[in-house]
């Protein structure tokens, strides 16, 4: 691949993708540490994270940046982070197993649809329901790991549990409603 091919596919919203893709050592790291407000650090850095999914696909809609590669890559890395990151909170039982298990078994099944789609040269984009999921996700596991530090946010981190799970399950069927004929 010569260097134009290249520069035309690392975007700025595609370098925001992979951005994120990087942060997630950093964000487990933070997470594990021992020291003095590591909480906090970890929580900023997810959220740091998180924006650049936001702030990516503004900037390629806007620029009209939208590539096929960001399109794949995007809801790749939201995934490769979120269950990262969730798999460190269920260690460290911050979360319970079954929350993960739900969000990782609908994560699974929509990526399967979008393999399935891409096969036959149709690409699967985010819905709204995608993103209240995206959202809610982003709020559980933010209140999740401050509750360590701050337990009064104990209700709230639990209360954002069940309001993640029912979007993720609504997510996923709205998936499997839209796609159907990938499906079956």
């Amino acid at each position: 691949m010569n260097r134009s091919a290249v520069t035309r596919h690392l975007t700025l919203p595609n370098q925001l993708t992979l951005l994120r893709l990087l942060l997630v050592p950093v964000i487990g790291y933070t997470l594990t540490a021992t020291w003095s407000y590591h909480d906090q650090v970890s929580v900023a850095v997810y959220a740091g994270a998180a924006a650049t999914d936001t702030i990516d696909g503004r900037i390629a809609r806007s620029r009209q940046l939208v590539s096929e590669l960001g399109k794949f890559l995007d809801p790749l890395v939201d995934k490769i982070l979120v269950i990262t990151v969730l798999a460190i909170l269920v260690g460290e039982n911050l979360v319970p197993f079954w929350v993960v298990v739900v969000i990782f078994s609908r994560e699974f099944v929509i990526t399967g649809i979008r393999f399935i789609a891409a096969g036959q040269g149709v690409v699967v984009g985010s819905t709204p329901w995608g993103k209240s999921k995206t959202v809610t996700q982003s709020l559980m596991i933010g209140l999740l790991i401050l509750e360590q530090p701050y337990p009064a946010l104990r209700p709230a981190a639990v209360a954002f549990v069940v309001i993640a799970v029912v979007a993720t399950v609504a997510s996923g069927l709205d998936y499997l409603w839209r796609y159907r004929r990938f499906v079956t």
